[in-house]
């Protein structure tokens, strides 16, 4: 069963794991496993919580693109889309992508696809100022 926070929102809950800093976690139907580098102490046994940043743009772009493409009807036949985030500046985060698309299209389609893939709702999330509220709590 999929869980629902109070305000109905899709929720993510994880859950750590002996090993040390290994973490499930769930939106109640699939499960995954983060983990931190050997470096920082973890085992490299899932993904790095900036590389869910990544996958979470990278694939949001992915589904965009695809969808418009069905939607009008351009003979897309895939696209790969690759994201890096730049944290050197301390005051900013860069998300770097590129998007390869493959298929017999036109320019005018790669500009119309290329358009989609920027306004994905990962990307306009990503875009908005963003403020954090903390319900910390002990577990009962």
């Amino acid at each position: 069963m999929r869980q629902y926070s109070i305000d109905n929102e899709a929720m993510i809950r994880t859950s750590s794991e002996p090993v040390p800093y290994r973490t499930q976690f769930s939106d109640g139907i699939h499960q995954n496993t983060a983990d931190t580098t050997a470096g920082n102490g973890g085992g490299s046994s899932g993904f790095r919580p900036h590389d869910l940043l990544e996958a979470a743009l990278a694939t949001c772009v992915n589904m965009t693109v695809r969808m418009y493409a069905d939607r009008h009807g351009i003979p897309l036949a895939g696209v790969t889309t690759t994201v890096s985030l730049d944290r050197a500046v301390p005051e900013e985060a860069v998300f770097r992508y590129e998007v390869a698309l493959e298929g017999e299209l036109t320019a005018g389609q790669r500009d119309r696809l290329m358009r989609a893939a920027s306004a994905c709702p990962v990307r306009r999330t990503l875009s908005r100022k963003i403020r954090f509220e903390s319900g910390a709590g002990e577990a009962g």
